[in-house]
């Protein structure tokens, strides 16, 4: 019945300010950018690696959502990178510091965290 995750839907508190953080700091790229005037909302479609993955919605006052200490629901989006190492590098030359690497004990696998503009959780999992 599913096939793959078509996508996944965030909602930021200031669009431009997450726009250059999903474009320019983690470099997914825009595959179309939508001013929707009936809601004074944007959506943003972007890729990675030419996969359709994130829709990056504004809206006039969201509504702030918790998302530490945990809680239900959605608890953090993931990026599969080559090199932890690398990664975590590059994104403190973008002004983007991750928490410590650690070690996902039951793959063997290492991982870091990193925070959005607004607080979203994503981690980094080695590949």
């Amino acid at each position: 019945m599913l096939k793959h995750v078509h996508h996944i839907a965030i909602i930021c508190s200031d669009y431009e300010r997450s726009k250059r953080f999903y474009t320019d700091v983690l470099g997914l790229e825009i595959i179309k950018e939508t001013f929707r005037e009936e809601r004074k909302s944007f959506k943003l479609d972007l890729a990675l690696n030419g996969v359709y993955t994130i829709e990056l919605f504004s809206f006039p006052v969201p509504p702030k959502r918790l998302s530490r200490p945990e809680a239900t629901g959605l608890r953090h989006l993931a990026f599969e990178v080559d090199d932890l190492e690398e990664a975590v590098i590059t994104l403190g030359e973008r002004g983007v510091m991750t928490e410590t690497i650690k070690l996902d004990e039951t793959t063997g696998k290492r991982f870091a965290f990193l925070s959005d503009p607004d607080g979203l959780p994503i981690e980094l999992y080695e590949h």
